[in-house]
């Protein structure tokens, strides 16, 4: 009747929402709307998670759907597996991904192949989840990207999100799914804020898991990425477009299963091929991409290798300058996309 009298309408508008509170929603919207699941960690409870990613949870479930644990990596996420055989759904939080290496066998030898060798009789619905990868001044014990890790192991999905909407929506996907996933979250974009559409404000609101997503489209190379680079080569691409490149921008959002598809459409388009992760290069997530590929149709119409921007192949060091150095940055992957372009 409104728009009949000629009123202008105006729908609900995106609103500006930081990743720490999407991770937050999400886990709030779960725990409310299945009672199976739970949240379990170190200071996830009483202290709302050492990020705050869990920030008022306690209070509203209870000592049963948010349950500190004591520093025993192996024995949390242990417990955390067999609640999951059980008919639980537990997130399993790690304080930061390199403490997962104390219960590595638990996620991998228990989790990721329980389905597979109980001839898919046993379900293991659990989420790992914490900050993975670099930080700031956390040297080398704590800065490891355990994307190619866990990325490697068959009956894992692995997912890594860069966005506020790429959080929420992969965090619920993730909880919602009948199979072990491990949610690589950037300690760094926690407290950067994003734009979220009206439909990501939404309880039902999930992203499917292994579906890449195009951020920027580009006519002159595909620039690949996940987690904190999409970001970097978002502001690369605006460098480069001054300068008559136009790059297209793909958000790889899951390492496993990989959405090679839409990467190959890019490439078929572009005839160039760039890839930028905060990892190490040797047997990397660029490295996989490179290769299938080189394995795969898009192969024939590329113009050139593809390049791939990666952290230094060294331990992080402490010092900022020199860990600065050891990060992919902007002025990096302009000048790999200038080099795969030979200008």
């Amino acid at each position: 009747l409104q728009q009949r009298r000629g009123l202008r309408l105006s729908a609900p508008a995106a609103i500006q929402v930081t990743v720490r509170d999407a991770l937050n929603q999400a886990l709030d919207e779960e725990l409310e709307r299945d009672e199976r699941v739970f949240l379990l960690g170190e200071e996830v409870a009483q202290y709302d998670g050492a990020y705050k990613i869990s920030r008022g949870l306690w209070k509203k479930y209870g000592d049963k759907r948010v349950i500190d644990t004591p520093i025993s990596e192996m024995g949390f996420a242990g417990i955390a597996v067999g609640a999951a055989m059980a008919g639980l759904r537990p997130v399993c939080e790690f304080m930061t991904f390199n403490f997962s290496m104390q219960a590595i066998d638990q996620v991998i030898n228990s989790a990721a192949k329980t389905c597979y060798m109980s001839a898919g009789s046993i379900a293991v619905p659990i989420v790992f989840r914490g900050p993975n990868g670099a930080s700031a001044g956390v040297a080398a014990q704590h800065s490891q990207c355990f994307a190619a890790w866990y990325g490697h192991c068959p009956g894992l999905k692995v997912v890594s999100p860069w966005s506020a909407e790429d959080a929420k929506g992969l965090l619920k996907a993730s909880i919602r799914d009948d199979n072990p996933v491990v949610v690589l979250e950037s300690e760094l974009l926690y407290g950067v804020p994003f734009e979220m559409s009206e439909q990501a404000q939404s309880k039902e609101f999930v992203i499917p898991i292994g579906k890449a997503k195009i951020e920027r489209q580009g006519t002159h190379v595909t620039l690949v990425a996940h987690s904190r680079p999409v970001g970097h080569c978002l502001e690369a691409a605006a460098v480069l477009s001054k300068e008559g490149v136009e790059c297209e921008v793909i958000n790889l959002r899951t390492i496993r299963p990989m959405d090679i598809e839409t990467v190959e459409a890019s490439v078929v388009k572009t005839n160039h091929l760039v890839t930028v992760e905060g990892g190490w290069p040797q047997f990397g997530v660029g490295a996989e991409i490179c290769a299938r590929i080189m394995e795969g149709p898009a192969f024939n119409y590329l113009d050139a290798p593809a390049v791939r921007v990666t952290g230094a192949d060294v331990p992080m060091p402490y010092a900022k300058i020199l860990e600065d150095n050891c990060i992919p940055q902007v002025k990096d992957i302009v000048f790999a996309v200038k080099k795969a372009l030979n200008i």
